[in-house]
């Protein structure tokens, strides 16, 4: 399945009066590292909605805590597509300072259509997609 890191950095406004990193951090990295994979692949989620009214929204997410980060720490985190169903797929990450694992996680999504009035509707996932998803098929770069 497709893997992509990318990296960042624990600002100030990222911690907690402790001086530790604030949880929900780990869900805007995860979310960041999602989008960075789809944009990579060809499939990023700002056309998807755009041109053809397809949503990834989260259906489930969840967090194991390690270790700690701290201000001004540089950080990898790395997503991995590691499911995809008919309607759904998942997604798993690991935030590193390093070589030291400090958090990991994992995403649910779903793919569906936002019709005129807003609603939506999950559909099953294109083949040309799914080819992608799995690495069967090149990438639409």
């Amino acid at each position: 399945m497709l893997e992509h890191s990318m990296h960042a950095k624990v600002t100030w406004g990222d911690t907690d009066m402790a001086g530790i990193i604030y949880y929900p951090n780990y869900f805007n990295w995860f979310n960041n590292g999602s989008l960075e994979m789809f944009n990579a692949i060809g499939l990023p989620p700002r056309e998807l909605m755009s041109q053809q009214k397809i949503g990834l929204p989260l259906l489930d997410v969840g967090c194991r805590f390690c270790k700690p980060l701290y201000f001004n720490d540089e950080i990898r985190v790395v997503t991995k597509l590691v499911e995809v169903n008919e309607k759904t797929f998942r997604l798993e990450h690991e935030v590193y300072r390093g070589d030291e694992l400090t958090g990991k996680g994992h995403e649910l999504r779903g793919w569906v259509h936002f019709d005129e009035a807003g609603n939506l509707k999950a559909l099953p996932i294109p083949d040309e997609v799914r080819k992608i998803l799995t690495g069967s098929a090149a990438p639409k770069v």
